[in-house]
């Protein structure tokens, strides 16, 4: 848990951070329809143009929950600055906005504000996603493995920067696992 004051400050900065308001380029669309139920679980972060806070993660998985009430617990966890850093955890909640295709939501880090997260890829297996915004500053490319292939990783690069993203500010979160399933950050 998070109690000192360093990191009560951390998640201020990361809150204005993702909750700006501005908008770059037209709207950024989201996947056409999402599976809840599906799309919950653990998504290992392959690539990002990250946050300030994640600039070092190592080994940095999403995970999501359905709530009773619709919302999404979500547990954001890495280790800092190495693979034998300090596990830095964060518990965001995420509001579905557009309950027609559930790809819209407001993440919120800090009340009452809440942050632009759109599911903008999403495969038919669900085992690759693209989070990004409508300011096209952070984006998210993540998997439910540590790992994917170089060509599908290739693709997502292409599909980033087809939506409007610098694709050359995405790093590749380090991801090294006790085996495939991965035991924990």
């Amino acid at each position: 848990m998070m109690t000192s004051r360093s990191n009560v400050l951390s998640i201020l900065m990361l809150a204005a951070a993702v909750c700006g308001c501005a908008s770059q380029g037209p709207e950024m669309e989201t996947v056409e329809h999402v599976n809840l139920e599906r799309f919950m679980g653990d998504w290992y972060v392959i690539a990002s143009i990250p946050t300030f806070i994640e600039k070092k993660a190592h080994n940095a998985v999403e995970s999501y929950a359905l709530n009773d009430d619709g919302t999404v617990a979500t547990t954001f966890r890495f280790r800092k600055d190495g693979f034998d850093g300090k596990i830095k955890e964060y518990q965001p909640k995420g509001f579905v906005r557009d309950t027609g295709s559930n790809a819209l939501w407001g993440m919120q880090f800090i009340w009452p504000f809440k942050g632009d997260y759109r599911i903008v890829y999403l495969d038919d297996g669900y085992d690759v996603t693209v989070i990004g915004r409508q300011k096209r500053d952070y984006v998210w490319i993540m998997a439910r493995t540590p790992e994917i292939s170089d060509g599908k990783y290739a693709e997502m690069v292409d599909f980033v920067s087809e939506i409007g993203y610098d694709a050359s500010k995405l790093r590749k979160v380090p991801q090294r696992w006790p085996n495939e399933q991965g035991d924990g950050p």
